[in-house]
């Protein structure tokens, strides 16, 4: 009987060991099957998140960021004991003890999945295997994937340490509102730094992983509340948290930036501009659009925060002043249904109109609720009581062709914004605003460092994101003949050679070309001076034939006007397309005496370890290193490295001539500053296009105006009637806070007075109003009375106009006395021949 019972022990014993032999097998085989082909855990040692790229200011103020996903590292010591401890709390609270994975968490989530018959499946991840999911394996919920979790779990917390794996959580895991990573999370639900949050915040945040959109904290905020108590008392029996803190935080009601407890991060951003997504357009070409998105790049933009509001206004005040002068109303295009009006303030905000025009008020979107004969009752964001009656009256659409019945119906969106007195800032009235349908750009910057300082891209950005300042491909016209004529002054003519402005007909393919001047006249044998400030068609055109386009292509392309210009002669007056930003980095040129400068928007750029990785200046510094051993009153020395792509004399020269055009010129009119300034106007056929580019001794700025589909801006429009004062309202203020001065007189030259309507030589104590000294190269004997045709005869019964000044005048000799210069020379007095 005895060994019959040991005998049935023997055997069950048996049975069992060798049952758990075959499990210990089974699962070994299981774990070395699985075990074969998983990923490498070791990338994980190397792990650099994808994180948000910032731009700052030159003050070192945020402007604006760019990411793919809203990511903001924080190292493992940078993270507070709170936060950490708040999400073990919530998801992982054996996490310093367990070697990877939980055996009685994935027993207990066997159990209540085999107990409910699969209703309550329950993940029981442990942080580590977490990590494993989000960045080796998918995140699918299959016994399969829990099989490599655990695997990969146990051999990433041999390599690495607990605060590293909890780095790599704390900075990878989704926390909704696209934010990435608890630095992130706390900025967006809290508007805090993670050193900031208090304990019922950092459980907040730890209640979000296990399904953002079911914990959101206005839609599901009942339920958020309740996860978040959890956590504190999870926190509480950890011994994280003491009594009484639990029950005070516990108390604390539930607090958000999205249920408009806090103010949001965004508030304290500028709305994006054309400045800001320049860069992102610029660096994603050179880093790549993936890399710049994720790579947590630090970029300090070269905007000066002061001068950029001032480019935005100086445009959008023109292009208004323009659009309400053709006295049609558009509107926006958009509109509220009729059935939603009742509703509609919480319609509007849905509508996608600009919301970033600041132009003598801010522009608000409203809608249009009634039309009556005198007045329009309207709906406005954001409008309270505090404010005057929603009402436009009639008088405001004075401007507009029509009533308020021909233009307006009820559910139209509109810009409005408050009419104030300039005495008081006093309230008068609500007025209607319509962004204009003509477009524009414009660009500053500084002349020795190609920094841009300012740069507008069209009137709203918002409303269009193509940016013409450096995308809308234009003709410059008339202010291209710089470049003409810098190639002429190169090529041994000067100032006061005289060039014969008469008519001229070419054949070309596509038939006889007849070019003319925009007064329709020509004036006969006339110096280049006079051909510059009053922008002669006919003159340059001739100087480019003399001079050959093969010439003055080269110049255009080593100025980065062009990249391969064509080798036609009407390219001369500026028909072929380039941008407004290269036509004044390129006019930056003259004003620092032919020095190449290379545009920029940037000035460094560091990656997420602080490491440069771009630098703008690349100028040395010869003394800052001995800094302290300097003489007193002496400052360290910077060295430029710049290539000289003119000749200091031609530049000057050729600035002294656009100074003309801005003292008397094309530009007279509407340029007026307290320190000399030289620019060049320029109106395209018809009028499609018209520009104003030009410089003090230190900046450069440049506008240009025209529609997006190119068509006729009307009669009389011109460059330096309407690109003009948008330059001179911009200047007033940069000549403020940048200074200027008389532009600096290059060694190896010296002046010489000419009559500037004839070019005869004067003496050097002639005056007069058409008296100028001119800068000439020494050893240069200018020689007066020769005449340049280009080869394009003038014929001997030419009526010339005469042009005021043009006659015999008198002017004051070295003695005092009086002599008559001229009159103009004509076909009688000068050969019609060319030096060729």
């Amino acid at each position: 009987m005895f060994r019959f019972i040991l005998s049935f022990f023997g055997g069950i014993f048996t049975t069992v060991t060798m049952g758990l032999a075959m499990i210990a097998l089974s699962i070994g085989a299981v774990f070395w099957m699985y075990g074969r082909d998983l990923p490498s855990h070791e990338s994980l040692a190397q792990y650099q998140p994808a994180t948000i790229s910032r731009i700052y200011s030159g003050e070192g103020q945020i402007i604006d960021e760019f990411a793919q996903e809203r990511r903001l590292f924080a190292p493992a010591d940078t993270i507070p004991d709170l936060v950490k401890q708040a999400f073990i709390s919530a998801e992982d609270k054996n996490f310093y003890t367990h070697e990877g994975y939980d055996l009685r968490g994935i027993g207990a989530a066997a159990y209540d999945a085999v107990r409910t018959r699969g209703a309550d499946v329950r993940g029981a991840s442990t942080i580590t295997q977490q990590v494993m999911k989000n960045f080796l394996l998918s995140g699918d919920r299959q016994a399969e994937r829990k099989i490599k979790e655990i695997i990969l779990a146990a051999r990433v917390e041999e390599a690495l340490s607990k605060e590293k794996i909890l780095e790599l959580y704390l900075n990878e895991i989704f926390l909704g509102q696209n934010s990435y990573g608890v630095a992130a999370a706390s900025q967006t639900y809290f508007n805090k730094t993670l050193s900031d949050l208090t304990p019922h915040e950092a459980a907040t945040l730890a209640s979000l992983p296990k399904a953002p959109s079911d914990y959101h904290p206005v839609r599901r905020k009942d339920r958020l509340l309740s996860r978040r108590n959890f956590v504190l008392k999870e926190m509480m029996e950890n011994g994280y948290i003491d009594t009484p803190t639990y029950e005070t935080e516990i108390a604390m009601p539930l607090r958000s930036v999205q249920n408009g407890d806090f103010d949001s991060f965004k508030a304290e951003l500028p709305p994006r501009d054309y400045f800001t997504d320049e860069i992102r357009r610029q660096l994603s070409e050179d880093f790549g659009e993936g890399e710049f998105f994720t790579g947590g790049y630090t970029v300090r933009a070269t905007i000066d925060a002061e001068m950029q509001p001032v480019a935005a206004k100086a445009l959008r005040q023109q292009l208004e002043s323009y659009d309400r002068g053709q006295g049609i109303w558009r509107g926006t295009g958009k509109t509220i249904p009729a059935d939603a009006l009742d509703s509609w303030a919480e319609a509007l905000p849905g509508i996608t109109v600009a919301r970033d025009i600041d132009l003598n008020g801010v522009w608000r979107p409203a809608v249009v609720l009634e039309v009556q004969d005198q007045q329009l009752r309207l709906g406005i964001e954001g409008w309270t009581e505090d404010e005057a009656a929603p009402f436009v009256p009639r008088e405001d659409i004075r401007w507009m062709q029509g009533n308020f019945f021909d233009n307006f119906e009820p559910g139209d969106v509109v810009h409005v914004r408050a009419m104030t007195a300039d005495s008081d800032g006093s309230f008068l009235r609500w007025s209607l605003r319509q962004v204009p349908a003509v477009q524009g750009g414009f660009v500053a910057m500084d002349v020795d460092t190609g920094r841009v300082i300012a740069m507008q891209g069209g009137f709203s950005y918002q409303h269009s994101v193509f940016n013409r300042a450096t995308q809308a491909k234009r003709q410059p016209g008339s202010s291209f003949k710089p470049f003409v004529y810098a190639a002429a002054l190169d090529s041994g003519y000067s100032p006061a050679t005289i060039v014969v402005d008469a008519p001229i007909e070419i054949n070309t393919p596509q038939g006889l070309w007849r070019p003319r001047n925009s007064s329709n006249q020509f004036y006969g044998p006339t110096p280049l001076r006079t051909g510059i400030e009053r922008s002669r068609n006919l003159m340059t055109i001739r100087l480019a034939e003399e001079v050959g386009m093969d010439v003055v292509a080269d110049y255009a392309e080593r100025f980065g006007v062009y990249d391969n210009m064509g080798r036609f002669l009407a390219n001369s007056l500026g028909s072929e397309e380039t941008t407004l930003y290269q036509m004044v980095s390129a006019y930056a040129m003259f004003a620092n005496g032919g020095e190449r400068v290379q545009p920029t928007l940037v000035d460094r750029v560091q990656d997420r370890f602080g490491r440069t990785v771009y630098r703008h200046d690349e100028r040395t510094c010869r003394d800052c290193t001995q800094l302290a051993s300097l003489d007193e009153g002496f400052g360290p020395r910077i060295v430029s490295n710049r290539n000289q792509i003119m000749d200091p004399i031609t530049a000057y020269q050729l600035t002294s001539m656009m100074q003309g055009v801005v003292q008397r010129g094309t530009a007279s009119s509407t340029v007026n500053l307290p320190v000399p300034i030289a620019g060049k106007t320029g109106t395209t056929n018809d009028a499609k296009d018209v520009w104003f580019v030009g410089f003090s001794s230190n900046i450069a700025a440049g506008c240009y105006i025209g529609y997006d589909q190119p068509r006729s801006l009307g009669r009389g429009a011109s460059g330096g009637g309407m690109c003009g004062p948008v330059f001179n309202t911009f200047m007033k203020e940069a000549i403020g806070k940048y200074g200027g001065g008389a532009f600096d007189v290059p060694e190896g030259g010296r002046f010489i007075k000419i009559d500037r309507f004839t070019g005869a030589r004067l003496s050097d104590s002639a005056s007069g109003p058409s008296v100028v000294a001119e800068y000439f190269r020494d050893g240069e004997e200018p020689i007066f009375g020769i005449t340049f045709d280009g080869g394009f005869a003038m014929g001997s019964d030419l009526p010339l106009f005469e042009e005021a000044g043009g006659g015999a005048r008198q002017v004051t000799t070295s003695t005092g006395g009086q002599a008559v210069v001229g009159p103009k020379a004509n076909f009688g007095t000068l050969s019609s021949g060319g030096l060729y």
